[in-house]
C-alpha cells in the first residue's frame, strides 16, 4: 500500500520529543511522494513543520486508530513500533488504572507504588480455569496458563520475572506462587502451599535491603522449583538462589540500608532472648548505619522479626537454631564495630579488651586472643617455609570486611539449604513450575563486578527469549501453512561471545587472578589489547584506562575496572577461617563444613534427601584455605557454571514471561515518566518482540470474525456459503497488494498497518452511509419544515396586510381628530397661563403679609408653649422612669412565675409519658379536690383550737393580774405593818418588777399571736381562692391532656407500628445472618466429615493391605456410623485403636513418609476419641450421681412407676370392655341400616344407654371392692414390724407363691399397697399445694405490709413539704398508684377477653354440631315411629379391622429395607412412575409401626441407618442432579410427615381426623426432625454446588460472548491471545442452552415432589450464580465492556425474567438477585459525560458497589468509533460523589455464596392407607399393619 494512500490530511503520526520521547501531530495536508517536508499541527494547536531525514527519507510512524487504544494484547494494534506500544500502557495505567498489558507471550507488569485490591482469593477463583486470552491481563492469567500447560501437556513449565529494581518482580513472584497455593492445595496434610508462601518473609529478610530505587529490593536472584504430583497438587519446592550482594554487608549507600535482618534485630533487641546478644540501635553499628537511613516509612521491623520467626518456626527450623542465626549475625554486626589502631605504615593492632571483639568472640565462641591476632596479621607460604607477616590497617579492615561477608554469605546458603529441606517431600515428584525472580538490566553512574554479572545474566535470557518468541512464531505460520521467509532478529550471541567465549572478559579475569601480581590496570591492559578495534561490541572510554564499554542488547554499559579482580577472587584468610571453625558454638562450623554433612533442623532421620530436580540446589563453592591442588574456582566461574544450568532448566521447560516496568524514580503512585518507561522496554525485550511480531503477519483474524467485522464492506453478491472464499474475494478487492496478507488454513494473516487500513476503509464506508442517511433525514426535515413555513409566512402575510391597511385608515381619522383638538388645546393653554398669572400675583402678596404676621404670632406662642411643654416633659419624664421600672419588676415576677410555671409543666409533662394514666387521669381528680376541700376544713377548725387557746391565755392572764393586785394590796399592808423591814420591801419590789416584765412579754406574745392567727387566716382563704383557681385550670388542663393523649396515642401507634416493621426487618436479616452462619457451619461439618471418612478409608486400603482372595463386604453395610447413632459411637471408638493396631506389625513394605502422616493423623483421631470418651465418662458419672439421688427416695419413685402401670392396665381392661360393647352396637346398628334406629328414643339407642349405665355401676363397685382389700391389706403390712424388709418380702413372696389358689388375694394385696402409696403421694401434693398457697398468702401479705409502709413514708414526707408541694406530690402518688391498678385490671381485662372469645368460638363449633345433629335426627324421626316402634334386641356383629397406614418389618431385614429403598433406588423411575416422595411415606410408614410397638431400639436404627443410607448415596453419586433432587425431596418429604403427625398442635391443623390418628404416640421425634433438618440443608447445598457446576461452563459463554441480537457488536481486531469467539459454533453455549438447562431442573424438581416454596429458593440461588458469575466476567474484561453489550445483557436478562414469568416464579426472588447485572448494563448503556448523568449514574447503581461503578467506567471500551470513551474527569466525579457511600471494598460478588435456606412446613393430604407399595421396590418382606 503506498504512503500516499495512508499519509492523507488529516492522519495522525508520531513525532520524536526530547520530553516526551513522542508526540502525537496530524497531518494538515496530504503527503506527495518526494515530499521533503510534513506540514503538522500537534494536540495542544502548535503548527509544525518537519523536515524528513534527507538519507532515509523515513516517514514518522502513524498512530493507531483511537478505537485500538487501550486494548488487552499490543499485538492488537494495527502499527507495532515504539510510540504505539508506550501509548498503549500510559492509556491503560493512567487513565483506567490497569498494571497490566499482554505483549504477545509477555505480561508487562507497571508497579502502581499502591496496594490494588486484584489479589483477593476471589479474583483467583475468578482466573481459575479461564484461558489466558477470555480475561484481562494479569499476573494469575500467566500463572493459570503455566498450571494449565503442566497439566495438559506434561511438560514443565517456568515463570521468568524480570525488570528493574523496584519494578515489582518479587511482588509478581509472590503473588504466582500464592495462585499455584491457592489453586492447587497440597497433597499431605503438611500444608506445603503454606510452607511456600512462608519461605518468603525469610528469603527477604536475609536477601532483602532497601535501596535508592526500592525500599524492598531483592539482592540476589532465585529460580524456585514447585513440585507437583500426578494429581498436580503441591508437595514441595526447591530454590536455588544467585549472585547474592555479598559487599552490601559492609557498605551501603546513601538512603540505602543493610539486609532487613540486622535492622529486625536491633528493633527487637529489648526482648529477653536477644538480652545476651548485646545489640542497640541501628545507628550503634557501623554495618547498619552508613546509609544514614535506618527506617523505611511504614514498616515496623520489629513486627517484621515477629513474622520471621513464625516463618522460620513454621519452616521446622527449631528455636535454638534460629538463636544460632541470629547469634552469628549479632557477631557480624560487633564485628564491624572492631577498630584498628596502625602502629606504622605495614602494622596495626586492635586495642586491648576491645569491647565489639570481645563481645564477638563471646558470640561466636572463639578465643579472643587468636581472632585479635589473625585480624592483624596473616600467614604467608612459600615452597620451604611459612612465616606471619603484620598487615597494614587499611588491609587489615578489608579483610575484617572480607571476614563479615563470608560468615554472613555462608549463613546465608545454610539458610536457603535448610529452607529447601523444609520445603522438600519424599513423595517422587511428577512436574514442577519454576519461579523465576531475577534482576534485570542495570546501567549506574558507576558500574562494577555486580552490574556485570547482572548485564551477562540478562544477555542469556534475552537470547532464550528471541529464540522462544522466534520459535513461536515459526510454529504458528507452520501450522497455518503460510509460507516462511525468515525475519532478521537481533540476536545477541556475540556479546555472550565477548563475556563468556574464550579468551573473553571472564576467561581473562579468571587468568589475571592467577597471576602472582596481577591487578585490575593489567586486566584492564589484557582487554584493550585482545578486544579494541577487533570487537565491535567492545569499546574503550576516551577520558578512562581504567574502564570498558560494552553494547549490550539494551544498551552500552561502562564498567569501571576497579574492584573486578578482588569481588572476583572473594579471598578470606585461611586462619581466620580455621579460628571460626575451632569454635565451641556448634552452628557455627556448620557453615564451613561440606553441603552434606550439614545436620538438619528439620528432620531427624538420617535418610539422605533426594534432589527435587536434575541440577543441585547451588553449585558448592570452594573455601579459602583448601588443601587440594585444585585451584579455587571464581565467583566469575561459579556464577557462569550457575547460569547455564539455569539455562538448561530454562529450556528444558515452557517459559512464560513477566516483565515488570518500574514507572518513575520517585514511587509516585500511577505516575508515568515515559523516558524511563521506554529504557525499560528497551531493555526488557518487549520492543524486540513488537519488532519481531511486525516483521512478519502480526495481525491474525479467523475467518468467521473477519466477515463478522467487515461485512459492512460487502456486498449481498459477495456473501457466499463458505465463509473462507467469501474473505477471500473480498480482501482481493480491498488489497491489491497481495503481500500484504496470507491465507492460512483457519486464520487470515495480515501485514502490519493493514488492519488500520481496513478499519479505516470501514469507517468510511460507515460514515458514508451515516452521511447519507443523515442527508435524507435532515432533508426531509427540511422539506418538512420549510412546508410549514411557507403556510405560515402566507397566513402570517395576509393578516399583517388588513391589519395594516387598518392602521392607515386609524392614522387619517386620528390626523383629522389632531388638529380640531390642537386648537382648542392652544386657545384653552393661552387662556389658563394668563389666569395663573393673575392668580400667582395676589397669592403672592397674601401669603407675604399673612407670613410677616404668622412670625410674630408664632415668637409669642413659641415662648408659651415652651413652657407647657417643659411641664410636661419633665413630668412625662417622670411618669417614663417610674413605668419602666414597675414593669422591669413585672417582667422579673413574669419570669420567675414562667420558670415556675416550666418546672411545673416539666413535672407534667413527665406525668404525661404514660397514654393510659392520660386517659384515667381525670378519674381522680374530683376526689382530690374533695379530700383538699376537707383539708382546709381541718384548717380552720386547727383554727379554731388556736383562738380558744388563745381565749384561755387571755382568761389564764386576767386571773393571774388579779392574783397579783391582791398580792399588791396584801403587800402594801405588811409594808405599813413593817415599816423597819425595808429589805425584805426592796426585795419585793424587785419581784413586782419581775412580774411587771413577764407581764409585758406576755402582752407582746399575746400580740404576735393575734398577728400570726390574722395571717393564717388571711393566707387560708388565699390558699382556697388559689385552690378554686388551681381546679378551674386542671379542668382546662385536663380537657387540653385528654386531646393530647388522644393525639399522642395516634402518634405512638403509628410510630409504634412503624418501629414494628423496622424491628420485623432486621429480626429477619438477623434470622438469614444465622441461617447462613448456621448453615456454613453445617456445610464446613459435612467437609470435615468427609475428610474424615476419606482418611479413614484411605488407612483402611494403605495400612491393612488385603490377602490375594479377599472378598470385600457388601455395600450395602454401614461402615462408618452417623454422628447422629447413639448406641453405635461408644462401639465404634473403642474398635478404632483395634484397627489400628492390627496392621502396625506390617510396616516394612509401606511407605515410610505416607505411614508418617497417617500415624499423625491416627494421633489426632486418638486425641479426639480421647475427648469423646472423657465427655462419656462425665456424662456416666453425671448419670450415676443422679440415680443415686434417686435411689434415696425409692419408695416414692417406685411407688409411682407402679401405680402408674396398675392404671393403665385397669385402663386397658376398660378399653377392652368399651370397645367390645361399641363393636356389638355397630353390628347392630350394620343390621337394621334404618335411620329409626339412631335416633335418640329409639330402642337401640335406649339399649346403649342401659348398657352404658350398668357398666358404670359394675366399674364404681368394683372400685369399692379393691379399694376395701387394699385397706385391709394395708393394715395388716402395718402390722407386720419393719425388720428384716428383704427377708420378710421374700418370705411373702414364697408363702404366696405356694397358696396358688389365694393368688388372687395376693394380686389384691398388691394393688392395696400401691394404692396406699397412690393415697400418700396424694396427700403429700395436697400438702405441697397447701404450703404453696400459705406462701403465696404470705408473700401477698408481706407486699401489702410493704405498701403500707411505703404509704406512711409518702405521707410523712408528704406532711415535711409546704402545702403546695404536698399537694402536686399527693396528687402525682395518687395518679401513679391508679396508673398501676388501670394497667393491672387492663391486662386481666385482656386476659379475659382472650378466654371468652376463645370460648365463644367453642361453643359456636358445638352449637353447629348439635343443630346440624338435630336437625338430622328430627328429619329422620316421626313421632308414630317413636311410639310404636317395639324393643327388640340387637345383634352387634364384628366389623373387619382398618388398615392403619404403617409398614412392619422384620428387624433383620433393616439393611435390605435401606438398601432396596435408599441405596439401589433409581430416581427416573421412581420419579416418572409413582407418587412424588413415596421413599419417604414408606420410611415414615415403617417408623410408625416401631413407635405403635413402642420399640425405642427399632426406631433409632432404622433413622440412623436411613440418615446414613441417604449419606452414602450421595455420597457416591453427589455430582447427579437428579440423585440429589430426588433425596431432597424425600428428605424434606420425611422431615414434614415426622412434623405432621407428631402429635404437636401447630402441626396438626391442617390434618384430617383421620391423619390426627395415625400421630405418633409413644416417641417424641424432635430431636432427629433437627438431624433431618440438618441433613436437608447438606443436600440443598450439595445441590447448589451441582447446579454450579452444570451452569458454569454455559454462564459466561451465553450471557456475554454469544450474540443473540445478531449484528449488534461487531468483533475488534484482537492480539495474540485470541479471546473466545462471540459467534456461535457448533459446541457453545448460547442463551438457549441456559434456559434448556433451566427447563430440565425444573422439571426435575417438579416431577420429584419438590416443595414449592423451596423450588423458588433453589431458582433464587441459581439466578444469583448466574448473576454474579456474569458480573464478576464483565469486571474482569475489557473487551465486554462496551454499549453494545450491554444491549446484549439487558435482552439475555430480560429472556431470564420471561423464564420466570412462565414458570411462575417471579415472587421467589430471582429478578432481585440479577438487579447487579442489570445496574452494570445499565450503566454501559447511559450517557457518560456531565454532571447530571454522574447524578444519574449514582442514584441508579444503588445495587453496585463504587469499586465495582468505577471498575466498569475505567473498563468501558468503544467497539465502534462512533462511541466515546468515559473521561478520567467523569470517573472522578462519580468517586466524589460516591465517597460517602458505605459499601463493601470488594470488587468481585462472591459467586459461592449460598442464601440461607428454610425448610416451611408443608403437610400432605395424602392419606397413609391410601399408599399400595409397587412391586417393582423389591420390598415384599415389609407388611401393612
Amino acid at each position: 500500500m503506498a504512503a500516499s494512500e495512508l499519509y492523507t490530511k488529516y492522519a495522525r503520526v508520531w513525532i520524536p520529543d526530547p520530553e516526551e520521547v513522542w508526540k502525537s501531530a496530524e497531518l494538515l495536508k496530504d503527503y506527495k511522494p518526494g515530499d521533503k517536508v510534513l506540514q503538522l499541527r500537534l494536540e495542544e494547536g502548535k503548527d509544525l513543520e518537519y523536515c524528513l531525514d534527507p538519507k532515509t527519507k523515513e516517514l514518522p510512524p502513524l498512530r493507531n486508530p483511537d478505537i485500538l487504544v487501550g486494548e488487552n494484547d499490543l499485538t492488537a494494534l494495527s502499527y507495532l513500533h515504539e510510540p504505539a506500544v508506550l501509548h498503549n500502557l500510559k492509556v491503560r495505567f493512567i487513565d483506567s488504572k490497569l498494571i497490566y498489558t499482554y505483549c504477545g507471550i509477555v505480561l508487562v507488569a507497571i508497579n502502581p507504588y499502591e496496594q490494588l485490591p486484584i489479589y483477593g482469593e476471589d479474583i483467583i477463583n475468578a482466573y481459575s480455569g479461564q484461558n489466558m486470552g477470555d480475561m484481562d491481563p494479569h499476573i494469575f492469567a500467566v500463572a493459570e496458563e503455566a498450571y494449565k500447560q503442566m497439566a495438559r501437556d506434561e511438560r514443565n513449565q517456568s515463570i521468568i520475572v524480570s525488570g528493574e529494581s523496584g519494578a515489582g518482580k518479587t511482588v509478581s513472584a509472590k503473588y504466582a506462587m500464592r495462585y499455584f497455593a491457592t489453586v492447587s492445595g497440597s497433597a499431605s496434610e503438611a500444608n506445603v502451599e503454606e510452607k511456600v508462601l512462608a519461605s518468603n518473609p525469610i528469603m527477604e529478610s536475609i536477601g532483602n535491603a532497601k535501596t535508592t530505587r526500592n525500599d524492598n529490593s531483592s539482592r540476589f536472584g532465585k529460580y524456585i522449583e514447585i513440585g507437583f504430583d500426578k494429581r498436580y497438587r503441591i508437595i514441595g519446592a526447591n530454590m536455588r538462589t544467585y549472585l547474592l550482594e555479598k559487599s552490601r554487608v559492609v557498605f551501603q549507600a546513601e538512603e540505602e540500608r543493610n539486609y532487613h535482618i540486622f535492622y529486625q534485630l536491633c528493633a527487637s533487641a529489648a526482648l529477653p532472648e536477644f538480652k545476651t546478644l548485646r545489640l542497640g540501635n541501628a545507628n550503634y553499628f557501623h554495618y547498619t548505619k552508613q546509609g544514614g537511613s535506618p527506617v523505611i516509612d511504614g514498616i515496623d521491623d520489629a513486627k517484621e522479626m515477629v513474622n520471621t520467626r513464625q516463618a522460620c518456626t513454621l519452616l521446622g527450623i527449631s528455636d535454638s537454631y534460629q538463636m544460632g542465626i541470629f547469634r552469628i549475625l549479632a557477631g557480624i554486626l560487633h564485628l564491624g564495630n572492631v577498630e584498628f589502631a596502625s602502629r606504622d605504615s605495614d602494622s596495626c593492632a586492635i586495642p586491648p579488651k576491645h569491647d565489639p571483639l570481645t563481645i564477638f568472640c563471646d558470640l561466636m565462641g572463639v578465643e579472643y586472643e587468636e581472632m585479635a591476632h589473625w585480624l592483624c596479621h596473616r600467614k604467608l607460604a612459600t615452597a620451604t617455609e611459612t612465616y606471619i607477616k603484620p598487615v597494614s590497617k587499611l588491609h587489615a579492615i578489608n579483610a575484617r570486611d572480607a571476614l563479615a561477608k563470608h560468615i554472613y554469605a555462608n549463613l546465608f546458603n545454610w539458610i536457603v539449604d535448610h529452607v529447601n529441606k523444609a520445603l522438600h517431600s519424599t513423595v517422587k515428584q511428577h512436574s514442577f513450575i519454576g519461579v523465576l525472580d531475577i534482576y534485570g538490566f542495570e546501567t549506574f553512574e558507576i558500574n562494577s563486578f555486580e552490574q556485570f554479572c547482572i548485564n551477562y545474566a540478562n544477555e542469556k535470557l534475552q537470547q532464550q527469549f528471541n529464540m522462544h518468541v522466534f520459535k513461536l512464531e515459526q510454529e504458528e505460520y507452520m501450522k497455518e501453512q503460510i509460507p516462511w521467509t525468515l525475519i532478521d532478529f537481533y540476536d545477541n550471541q556475540p556479546c555472550i561471545n565477548l563475556i563468556e567465549a574464550k579468551m573473553g572478559v571472564l576467561d581473562l579475569l579468571d587468568e589475571e587472578c592467577k597471576m602472582p601480581k596481577g591487578s585490575d590496570d593489567t586486566w584492564a591492559q589484557k582487554l584493550y589489547n585482545t578486544h579494541l578495534n577487533k570487537c565491535a561490541l567492545f569499546e574503550k572510554p576516551r577520558l578512562s584506562n581504567k574502564a570498558f564499554i560494552i553494547k549490550h542488547f539494551a544498551d552500552k554499559v561502562e564498567y569501571q575496572c576497579e574492584g573486578f579482580l578482588e569481588k572476583n577472587k572473594d579471598t578470606v584468610y585461611e586462619e581466620q577461617i580455621k579460628v571460626l571453625k575451632s569454635s565451641k558454638f556448634k552452628l557455627l562450623p556448620e557453615l564451613f563444613q561440606d553441603e552434606e554433612k550439614v545436620i538438619s533442623p528439620t528432620s531427624a532421620t538420617s535418610s539422605g534427601r533426594v534432589p527435587l530436580s536434575r541440577t543441585p540446589v547451588k553449585p558448592a563453592k570452594a573455601r579459602p584455605g583448601q588443601t587440594s591442588k585444585e585451584h579455587k574456582k571464581t565467583v566469575g566461574h561459579q556464577f557462569r557454571n550457575s547460569l547455564h544450568l539455569l539455562m538448561e532448566t530454562l529450556n528444558a521447560t515452557t517459559p512464560h514471561y513477566v516483565r515488570c516496568i518500574k514507572p518513575n524514580d520517585f514511587k509516585f503512585p500511577f505516575t508515568f515518566d515515559e523516558k524511563r518507561a521506554v529504557q525499560q522496554l528497551r531493555a526488557c525485550g518487549v520492543l524486540e518482540t513488537i519488532r519481531i511480531s511486525a516483521a512478519g503477519f502480526p495481525s491474525r483474524w479467523t475467518y468467521q470474525e473477519f466477515f463478522s467485522r467487515y461485512r459492512v464492506l460487502m456486498k449481498q453478491k459477495d456473501v457466499l456459503s463458505d465463509r473462507k472464499q467469501t474473505c477471500k474475494n473480498v480482501l482481493e478487492k480491498l488489497i491489491l497488494d497481495k503481500d500484504k496478507y496470507q491465507f492460512g488454513k483457519t486464520k487470515i494473516f495480515f501485514r502490519a498497518g493493514q488492519v488500520a487500513y481496513l478499519e479505516k476503509i470501514r469507517a468510511d464506508k460507515l460514515r458514508a452511509a451515516c452521511i447519507r442517511i443523515q442527508k435524507t433525514i435532515r432533508g426531509w426535515l427540511m422539506r418538512k419544515k420549510y412546508m410549514r413555513m411557507r403556510k405560515a409566512a402566507i397566513t402570517i402575510q395576509r393578516y399583517v396586510r388588513g391589519y395594516q391597511a387598518r392602521c392607515y385608515a386609524k392614522f387619517l381619522r386620528r390626523t383629522r381628530a389632531a388638529i380640531i383638538i390642537q386648537k382648542f388645546q392652544r386657545m384653552y393653554v393661552v387662556r389658563k397661563r394668563y389666569q395663573c398669572m393673575r392668580d400667582a400675583t395676589i397669592a403672592l402678596q397674601a401669603l407675604l403679609r399673612g407670613y410677616l404676621v404668622r412670625n410674630k404670632y408664632q415668637m409669642m406662642l413659641r415662648e408659651h408653649k415652651s413652657i407647657i411643654i417643659q411641664k410636661h416633659i419633665r413630668g412625662w419624664l417622670a411618669r417614663v422612669h417610674y413605668r419602666r421600672t414597675l414593669k422591669a419588676i413585672v417582667y422579673l415576677q413574669c419570669c420567675y412565675r414562667r420558670m415556675m410555671a416550666k418546672r411545673e409543666l416539666k413535672k407534667l409533662k413527665i406525668e404525661a409519658r404514660s397514654v393510659e394514666r392520660y386517659k384515667k387521669l381525670h378519674i381522680g381528680l374530683e376526689n382530690k379536690i374533695m379530700q383538699l376541700q376537707r383539708k382546709i376544713d381541718e384548717q380552720n377548725k386547727e383554727y379554731k383550737s388556736l383562738l380558744e387557746k388563745m381565749n384561755n391565755l387571755e382568761i389564764t392572764y386576767t386571773t393571774e393580774t388579779e392574783k397579783l393586785r391582791s398580792d399588791v394590796e396584801r403587800l402594801r399592808v405588811s409594808e405599813e405593818e413593817a415599816k423597819n423591814a425595808t429589805n425584805r420591801v426592796l426585795s419585793l419590789q424587785e419581784e413586782i418588777a419581775k412580774l411587771q416584765k413577764e407581764l409585758h412579754q406576755t402582752q407582746t406574745e399575746k400580740k404576735t399571736i393575734e398577728e400570726w392567727a390574722d395571717k393564717y387566716k388571711h393566707e387560708t382563704e388565699q390558699l382556697v381562692s388559689e385552690l378554686k383557681e388551681q381546679n378551674t385550670l386542671l379542668k382546662t388542663e385536663k380537657e387540653e391532656l385528654n386531646r393530647r393523649i388522644h393525639d399522642q396515642a395516634k402518634e405512638i401507634t403509628e410510630t409504634m407500628e412503624k418501629k414494628l416493621v423496622e424491628e420485623t426487618k432486621q429480626l429477619e436479616l438477623d434470622l438469614n445472618d444465622e441461617r447462613l452462619r448456621y448453615q456454613n457451619l453445617l456445610n464446613e461439618f459435612s467437609r470435615l466429615e468427609e475428610r474424615y471418612d476419606d482418611l479413614k478409608d484411605e488407612m483402611n486400603l494403605m495400612v491393612s493391605i488385603p490377602k490375594p482372595g479377599h472378598k470385600r463386604t457388601d455395600s450395602t453395610h454401614s461402615s462408618n456410623e452417623s454422628e447422629y447413632t447413639f448406641s453405635s459411637e461408644i462401639t465404634e471408638a473403642e474398635d478404632l485403636p483395634l484397627r489400628m493396631e492390627e496392621p502396625s506389625e506390617k510396616k516394612a513394605p509401606l511407605d515410610m513418609s505416607l505411614f508418617l502422616k497417617l500415624q499423625k493423623r491416627v494421633t489426632e483421631l486418638e486425641q479426639e476419641k480421647q475427648s469423646l470418651q472423657d465427655e462419656l465418662d462425665r456424662k456416666e458419672e453425671q448419670a450415676l450421681r443422679a440415680k443415686a439421688k434417686e435411689e434415696e427416695r425409692p419408695p416414692i419413685r417406685g411407688a409411682e412407676l407402679e401405680y402408674e402401670s396398675l392404671k393403665r392396665q385397669e385402663l386397658e381392661s376398660e378399653n377392652k370392655k368399651l370397645k367390645n360393647e361399641l363393636n356389638e352396637l355397630q353390628k347392630a346398628l350394620t343390621e337394621t341400616r334404618s335411620p329409626e334406629v339412631t335416633a335418640p328414643g329409639a330402642p337401640a339407642y335406649r339399649v346403649l344407654l342401659d348398657q352404658l349405665t350398668s357398666v358404670s355401676e359394675e366399674l364404681e363397685v368394683r372400685k369399692e371392692e379393691v379399694l376395701i382389700l387394699r385397706s385391709q391389706l394395708v393394715s395388716q403390712k402395718e402390722a407386720i414390724q419393719p425388720k428384716n424388709t428383704m427377708t420378710d418380702s421374700t418370705i411373702l413372696l414364697e408363702d404366696v407363691q405356694k397358696m396358688k389358689d389365694k393368688g388372687e388375694i395376693a394380686q389384691a394385696y398388691i394393688g392395696l399397697k400401691e394404692t396406699n402409696r397412690l393415697l400418700e403421694s396424694q396427700l403429700q401434693s395436697q400438702k405441697k399445694s397447701h404450703e404453696n398457697e400459705l406462701e403465696s398468702l404470705r408473700g401477698e401479705i408481706q407486699s401489702l405490709k410493704e405498701e403500707n409502709n411505703r404509704q406512711q413514708q409518702l405521707l410523712a414526707q408528704n406532711l415535711q413539704l409546704p402545702p403546695e408541694a404536698r399537694i402536686e406530690a399527693s396528687l402525682q402518688h395518687e395518679i401513679t398508684r391508679l396508673t398501676n391498678e388501670n394497667l393491672d385490671l387492663m391486662e386481666q381485662l385482656e386476659k379475659q377477653d382472650k378466654t371468652v372469645r376463645k370460648l365463644k368460638k367453642q361453643l359456636k363449633v358445638f352449637a353447629k354440631k348439635i343443630g346440624e345433629l338435630e336437625v338430622g335426627q328430627m328429619e329422620n324421626i316421626s313421632p308414630g315411629q317413636i311410639i310404636d316402634e317395639p324393643i327388640r334386641p340387637v345383634n352387634i356383629p364384628r366389623k373387619e379391622k382398618d388398615f392403619q397406614g404403617m409398614l412392619e418389618y422384620k428387624k433383620e431385614d433393616e439393611q435390605k429395607l435401606v438398601k432396596n429403598l435408599i441405596l439401589e433406588l433409581k430416581p427416573r423411575g421412581v420419579a416418572v412412575n409413582l407418587i412424588p416422595g413415596l421413599p419417604a411415606y414408606i420410611l415414615f410408614m415403617c417408623v410408625r409401626h416401631a413407635d405403635y410397638l413402642n420399640d425405642d431400639q427399632k426406631v433409632r436404627s432404622l433413622l440412623t441407618s436411613t440418615i446414613n443410607g441417604i449419606k452414602k448415596v450421595l455420597k457416591k453419586r453427589g455430582d447427579d442432579f437428579e440423585t440429589v433432587s430426588f433425596w431432597l425431596s424425600n428428605t424434606c418429604r420425611f422431615l414434614h410427615c415426622l412434623k405432621q403427625y407428631s402429635g404437636e398442635e401447630g402441626f396438626m391443623k391442617h390434618n384430617t381426623p383421620r391423619q390426627n390418628e395415625h400421630c405418633l404416640t409413644n416417641f417424641d421425634l424432635a430431636e432427629y426432625r433437627q438431624v433431618l433438618s440438618d441433613l436437608a440443608i447438606q443436600i440443598y447445598q450439595q445441590l447448589v454446588r451441582v447446579l454450579e457446576n452444570i451452569l458454569q461452563p454455559m454462564i459466561v459463554s451465553g450471557m456475554l460472548e454469544h450474540e443473540t441480537i445478531q449484528g449488534v457488536s461487531g468483533v475488534k481486531p484482537t492480539g495474540l491471545r485470541k479471546r473466545t469467539s462471540s459467534i456461535a459454533d457448533e459446541g457453545t453455549y448460547t442463551l438457549d442452552s441456559i434456559i434448556r438447562q433451566l427447563n430440565s431442573f425444573h422439571s426435575v424438581m417438579c416431577q420429584h415432589g419438590m416443595d414449592p416454596e423451596l423450588i423458588k429458593q433453589v431458582v433464587k440461588q441459581m439466578f444469583y450464580i448466574i448473576g454474579a458469575v456474569t458480573l464478576n466476567n464483565l469486571l474482569l474484561r475489557k473487551d465486554m465492556c462496551s454499549w453494545s453489550k450491554g444491549m446484549q445483557i439487558r435482552y439475555n436478562v430480560s429472556q431470564l425474567e420471561e423464564w420466570l414469568r412462565d414458570k411462575n416464579l417471579m415472587n421467589s426472588g430471582a429478578k432481585e438477585t440479577l438487579e447487579p447485572l442489570i445496574q452494570a448494563a445499565q450503566l454501559l448503556q447511559v450517557k457518560k459525560k456531565t454532571d447530571e448523568d454522574a447524578e444519574a449514574i449514582c442514584s441508579m447503581c444503588n445495587a453496585l458497589t463504587t469499586a465495582q461503578i468505577v471498575k466498569v467506567l475505567n473498563l468501558y471500551t468503544p467497539v465502534n468509533e462512533f462511541e466515546e470513551r468515559v473521561l478520567v474527569s467523569f470517573i472522578r466525579t462519580i468517586q466524589l460523589r460516591l465517597r460517602d457511600r458505605k459499601d463493601s471494598p470488594q470488587l468481585l460478588m462472591d459467586a459461592k455464596h449460598i442464601f440461607p435456606v428454610t425448610f416451611p412446613f408443608n403437610p400432605s393430604s395424602l392419606a397413609l392407607e391410601t399408599i399400595q407399595i409397587p412391586a417393582s421396590l423389591g420390598l415384599g418382606f415389609i407388611s401393612r399393619v
